[in-house]
């Protein structure tokens, strides 16, 4: 996936794919202005709801924040229901969604996104086709790395389908699939066919029906946007949704009430967004849009952004839908939204974990406004059972 430079960000084109380009280590440093060393000292947050979920991990130089935001999501799931929550392996719902992507981009004739980028909801289709495995049964690292480093296997991939693309032989092969599965699984790992979790044997497919045992079918995605009937489902246009899914389309202050009434109700809510803000700040752990733009701030505005709170622009549907138009909202990145707080001054935020390790504030997770996910949302993704019912009913859920 091809991003566009952000206004104020000149050489920072970021998206769930492109992570792989630049390497998470790369957009941290990347974001390493957007601090300040009094920021946990100036905010002062009080808890309101925290709900239970697993240990942050590390995605590494990887672009599947897609699929640790919405592993962890199904893990919190698994406690919300009552079950022993296994860390899952992200690398395996990664692995099967290349080999889709793969599919899809030869049936495509290569006019289809590729590399580590995903969305929400591939993390859902792969689980109900696939199954799952727990993290350390498979856990992608395949070649003596300690953490994922996935930008020459996206290459090779490249490489490998371009030319079947081409389609030298004037038809295609029937072993095209085994030589593109053949790379991923060099780099990862082959998948195991059964496997032994707490005694007991399993294959992935029974592993996810006895231990995991979500149903697939629960899950809901939802987006909001002017140029869409509300209340009705559509493509979600983002160069990742290379499964051309569709979502639900609600106004967008019924985002956050959807997540304000999940989280009330014991549900978290995965969550996929952009990053590339000046106004988010991964060291520091705090996130919101500031009344003033960026570009419009004196040095001093500028120096003091994460020196506690600060007045937001008011989000409406049509400022929201010109950041989306104007490429200035992109699908950066997927998060988990696992709860909400109050600042000092009675602000509300959402506590939301994150996958790039615990070296931040808040020990990987950071604290978001409501603004900010009105604003830079791209799509959520969470149990139906968490939407109001007054909302569910005009989705017809």
């Amino acid at each position: 996936m091809t991003k566009h430079t952000k206004l104020g960000l000149v050489g920072l084109a970021l998206s769930l794919s492109t992570l792989v380009t630049y390497g998470q280590d790369n957009l941290v440093n990347s974001l390493k202005n957007n601090q300040s060393d009094n920021s946990k000292a100036a905010f002062k947050f009080t808890e309101v709801i925290n709900l239970a979920n697993t240990p942050v991990q590390n995605q590494g130089s990887s672009g599947t924040c897609w699929s640790y935001s919405t592993n962890s999501f199904l893990e919190s799931e698994m406690i919300k229901a009552g079950k022993q929550p296994v860390v899952l392996s992200q690398l395996f719902t990664a692995r099967n969604a290349y080999v889709e992507k793969g599919k899809n981009y030869v049936r495509m004739h290569g006019a289809v996104s590729l590399g580590d980028g995903g969305a929400l909801h591939d993390v859902i289709n792969m689980y109900r086709k696939y199954g799952a495995v727990p993290q350390e049964v498979y856990t992608g690292l395949n070649y003596g790395t300690k953490t994922n480093k996935t930008g020459e296997l996206g290459d090779i991939e490249k490489g490998v389908l371009e030319a079947v693309v081409k389609n030298a032989n004037g038809e295609l092969t029937p072993n095209w699939i085994k030589a593109y599965t053949g790379v991923i699984d060099a780099y990862l790992g082959q998948v195991p066919e059964n496997f032994t979790y707490n005694g007991k044997k399993y294959t992935p497919k029974t592993f996810a029906n006895e231990v995991v045992g979500l149903n697939a079918d629960n899950y809901v995605e939802l987006s909001s946007f002017n140029d869409h009937p509300f209340y009705s489902k559509f493509t979600l246009l983002v160069p990742d949704n290379w499964s051309f899914d569709q979502v639900y389309n609600v106004k967008v202050n019924e985002l956050t009430d959807i997540i304000d009434n999940a989280l009330k109700t014991g549900y978290t809510v995965a969550w996929a967004t952009d990053v590339s803000e000046k106004s988010f700040s991964w060291k520091n752990g705090v996130a919101y849009v500031p009344a003033v733009p960026f570009a419009d701030m004196t040095m001093a505005q500028k120096a003091e952004m994460f020196d506690g709170p600060k007045p937001e622009m008011e989000i409406t549907q049509e400022n929201r839908q010109l950041a989306f138009d104007n490429y200035q909202t992109t699908d950066d990145h997927g998060m988990h939204i696992v709860g909400s707080a109050k600042d000092q001054t009675g602000k509300e935020y959402y506590i939301v974990k994150n996958s790039w390790g615990a070296t931040n504030d808040y020990k990987g997770y950071l604290y978001v406004t409501k603004n900010y996910v009105k604003y830079k949302s791209t799509a959520i993704l969470l149990n139906k059972a968490g939407i109001p019912g007054a909302i569910s009913k005009k989705l017809g859920l």
